[in-house]
């Protein structure tokens, strides 16, 4: 039981991280075009990969990404005095698309957490029965 706090705990502190990933690549990527969108999507991507790595799960890589994708979420929208964090330019949809395409590479590759039995060496041995 103790573990399962712990692995909780550390999606949620993923979360949090993903969005505050979220908010520094917003305000990189219109900063420092072209290299911001590039580093402000390679810290995405670091993120999500890391919190897969670290958990061990994919679900490691879906927290963080659910916190990117709730904070970008709330930064496109527009506020009545007509402020807004990102514009409409080749930049902020590059970010926009890629970083969920990141969140979505990085938690379909990441390990499911599954052992193979002893004795296999890899997925050909489990389909051959081996």
């Amino acid at each position: 039981m103790r573990a399962r706090g712990a692995r909780i705990a550390a999606y949620a502190v993923l979360a949090v991280l993903g969005g505050a990933v979220a908010v520094a690549g917003a305000l990189v990527q219109a900063g420092w075009f072209p290299l911001g969108v590039l580093l402000a999507l390679g810290g995405s991507v670091a993120l999500f990969h890391g919190g897969a790595r670290l958990t061990g799960t994919r679900v490691g890589a879906a927290a963080p990404a659910a916190g990117w994708m709730l904070v970008v979420l709330l930064l496109t929208t527009s506020r009545p005095e007509g402020d807004f964090v990102f514009g409409a330019g080749g930049g902020t949809y590059f970010f926009l698309l890629g970083g969920m395409l990141a969140a979505v590479i990085c938690a379909t590759v990441a390990p499911s957490g599954h052992v193979p039995p002893a004795g296999t060496t890899g997925p050909a041995d489990l389909v051959k029965g081996r």
